[in-house]
């Protein structure tokens, strides 16, 4: 599938009646996984992406060329339509354009920019927001910097639990008015929330960070605007559970035969492509 496909397919989502659920990815594989199984659409996180490039907590040490490549592996390897947290745009306003253009051209679909303050300051352990003006500019400048008008920009802010839900309300309805794609919320813990947010947006389609499961209804959720509701990153915090049982069985002394857990071979075929492979290898190489 080309970028355009996947950006209109992701378009459709947003535009659509109904709230999806992405797949967590992290790298070519699992993005294969997601799509066999279905997905409309996938997920690449900052802070999974710190853990799957750097072996490092979500702390901004990420750079975006790293975030970048890897986001273009994954969108290479054929994942669903993909959304990424581009995080804070990588530095100001035009850090956030060039964010953009690079993002673009490694094939995601959609991408976020918030208005968290990143990193973190200095003498600081509290989390702080930009200044609504700041928080703007860089959706502006992503906006200004996408080559493909299909190429989503979302507006993502943590407002409702830094300062409060009045706030919240303010920066949903600036960032509607700038022209961006949608808005991303995080800290959404009850519908009545979403209830005073959503008049504010004239029609912008909402994507939930994680909830709470008891309004992890999806009907209840598309009912209040939203058409994509993140569930968390499991799959990688799986597979990084499922290496180091593997890895401490070997240890301890359990054959390779005996390891408990191993997916059957026809996974590894198909996470593979091994028979898209074998054809190319007929066509291009030859051989009986």
């Amino acid at each position: 599938m080309s970028a355009s496909a996947r950006r209109a397919r992701f378009r459709a989502i947003l535009a659509g009646p109904h709230c999806v659920h992405p797949a967590s990815v992290h790298d070519p594989v699992s993005a294969r996984i997601a799509a066999d199984l279905g997905f409309e659409t996938a997920m690449f996180a900052g802070s999974i992406a710190s853990l799957a490039v750097l072996g490092a907590p979500d702390i901004v040490a990420l750079t975006l060329t790293e975030f970048a490549e890897q986001a273009r592996r994954i969108c290479r390897a054929g994942a669903p339509p993909l959304l990424v947290d581009a995080d804070h745009g990588y530095g100001n306003a035009l850090n956030a354009m060039r964010t953009a253009q690079e993002l673009e051209a490694a094939g995601v679909a959609a991408l976020t920019i918030e208005d968290t303050a990143l990193p973190r300051d200095y003498g600081s352990g509290k989390t702080r927001l930009l200044s609504l003006e700041e928080g703007l500019g860089k959706v502006r400048a992503a906006l200004a910097g996408r080559e493909d008008p299909a190429t989503v920009i979302v507006a993502r802010t943590s407002a409702i639990t830094v300062t409060g839900l009045e706030d919240a309300r303010a920066r949903a309805r600036a960032y509607a008015a700038s022209g961006a794609d949608a808005l991303f919320l995080t800290g959404i813990a009850e519908p009545a929330q979403l209830e005073a947010i959503r008049p504010e947006l004239n029609g912008l389609p909402i994507i939930l960070g994680g909830v709470p499961e008891a309004i992890q209804d999806r009907a209840l959720l598309a009912a209040h605007g939203v058409r994509i509701c993140l569930q968390g990153h499991q799959p990688f915090m799986a597979a990084m559970g499922a290496i180091r049982a593997t890895l401490a069985a070997l240890r301890e002394g359990t054959p390779p035969s005996k390891l408990a857990g191993l997916p059957p071979p026809s996974l590894l075929k198909a996470a593979s492509r091994e028979e898209d492979y074998a054809r190319w290898t007929q066509d291009f190489l030859g051989g009986a």
